[in-house]
């Protein structure tokens, strides 16, 4: 059991003080880490992301032959990267600061299969473990074409295991879709206020949801319990698995590569400034890790998140990490953005990887729905409330002269720098509902204070 925190000294500290007031705040870390140095102290050996990459490369055949949306890639799953100009100028109007460098977002919100980042973390590791059973079995080899998994024989063996999860949502979809088409037995627990359509989908599928009434780590604890009970099931555990977090790190070796065909220079004189949204940690810190593999100090992560769950900055700042929760200093939890809508943080990320991620970065619900409406407007491109929380970063980056002196992001630089926001989800929303985000957006958009 984890003993309540101090709460009065804890708000000692005026950055928790506004965390716990659902203030909207940002905070970075004094000083960097070299890359090398905080890659040995995170204790995560940089050969799990090769090993996911290859593995990525032999489901290849395996995901164009099962999941339309991949055929024109031939089976890899990756988004694009797209400049978005009009909603630059658009946000430096409304911020009353012009952005130097250029903007641009992440399109993990259409990643195939599943719609969102979750789809490289959670995909990986059902097929990692698909992989294993089938060698246990002695029916698979190491240099086996994946599509022996559909065999007759393999699909038996499957068919005897089972995969369990806990989630707000997205990562549900992404382990679901894929384990039920592998033929595992499937379930996810998932709090009640997870989104109703992301429920019915993993149903129409077979797979078996289970509803929780309490919160993000209600569900988790659910899930874990019930492999304990079976050893038939394995478990997937958002809040500390290396195998979700391989999965997420083959982001960085693959955006090196958008970035080189966009002829985009990243170097100590280029940075390159990334913004991403934070639920539990595992995502944003699993890309991370990747991007710092691929850019070592020239690439800065920030992660965002909602002002009523922002459970990795608390953590993190308080040194608490897993031993604290958002409920511990007064914050209800909860938020539209339902990805991320989580009370307590991953440990693997928050005690493991802190070292590499520069700062933190809180967002009220009406300014990420307001965000979601402004690129509706200005670019066409429709996202979850979650996938806009990113956006506030690159302006908070410019009102601290603090972190940027010490980071040495001189105006010289960041009039070099590449921002990327990292859209996590959406494509997969129900139109009807996803107007509905939109519209709400537009309004907010003149309501939300700007400067």
């Amino acid at each position: 059991m984890n003993q309540t925190p101090d709460l009065e000294q804890l708000l000692t500290d005026p950055v928790v003080a506004t965390l716990a007031r659902a203030e909207e705040t940002a905070w970075f870390t004094a000083s960097p880490t070299e890359t090398a140095a905080g890659i040995e102290q995170s204790g995560i050996d940089p050969a799990i992301v090769t090993d996911a990459q290859a593995r990525f490369l032999r489901f290849a055949p395996w995901f164009a032959e099962h999941f339309p949306d991949t055929r024109a890639t031939h089976g890899i799953l990756e988004s694009a990267l797209v400049g978005i100009p009009d909603m630059q100028a658009e946000l430096s109007s409304r911020f009353g600061k012009e952005l130097p460098g250029t903007l641009w977002v992440k399109r993990d919100d259409s990643l195939p299969v599943s719609g969102s980042i979750k789809a490289r973390g959670g995909i990986h590791e059902v097929l990692q473990v698909a992989e294993r059973i089938a060698v246990e079995a002695g029916l698979m080899g190491p240099d086996d074409d994946a599509r022996v998994l559909m065999t007759p024989a393999v699909q038996d063996v499957l068919s005897k295991h089972g995969i369990a999860v806990g989630s707000t949502g997205n990562l549900g979809l992404s382990i679901g879709i894929v384990a039920s088409e592998l033929g595992f037995k499937t379930t996810v627990h998932m709090s009640m206020d997870a989104r109703v359509w992301k429920k019915d989908l993993l149903r129409s599928r077979g797979v078996e949801v289970v509803e929780h009434a309490g919160n993000f780590s209600d569900a988790v604890e659910a899930g874990r319990k019930t492999a304990e009970e079976d050893h038939s099931v394995w478990f997937v555990d958002d809040e500390a698995s290396l195998m979700l977090f391989a999965g997420y790190s083959v982001a960085g070796a693959r955006l090196a590569g958008q970035l080189k065909a966009l002829d985009i220079t990243v170097d100590a004189n280029h940075p390159l400034i990334v913004h991403l949204p934070c639920g539990v940690g595992g995502g944003p810190g699993g890309v991370t890790f990747g991007l710092k593999l691929a850019f070592g100090d020239a690439v800065h992560c920030v992660f965002a998140e909602p002002t009523h769950s922002p459970c990795m900055s608390l953590g993190v700042r308080t040194g608490l990490h897993d031993a604290i929760s958002v409920n511990d200093i007064g914050l209800d939890g909860i938020t539209a953005a339902d990805g991320l809508a989580v009370g307590r943080p991953s440990r693997l990320v928050g005690e493991h990887l802190q070292q590499l991620i520069d700062g933190y970065v809180t967002v009220t619900d009406e300014r990420m729905k307001a965000f979601q409406g402004l690129l509706h407007d200005t670019e066409g491109i429709d996202i979850e409330p979650s996938a806009a929380a990113g956006f506030a970063g690159p302006w908070r980056i410019l009102g601290d002269e603090t972190y940027r002196a010490a980071f040495g992001l001189d105006e010289t630089r960041m009039a070099n720098a590449t921002h990327i926001v990292w859209a996590t989800g959406g494509s997969m929303v129900p139109a009807a509902e996803m107007a509905g985000y939109v519209a709400e957006g537009q309004r907010l958009v003149n309501e939300v204070v700007w400067g």
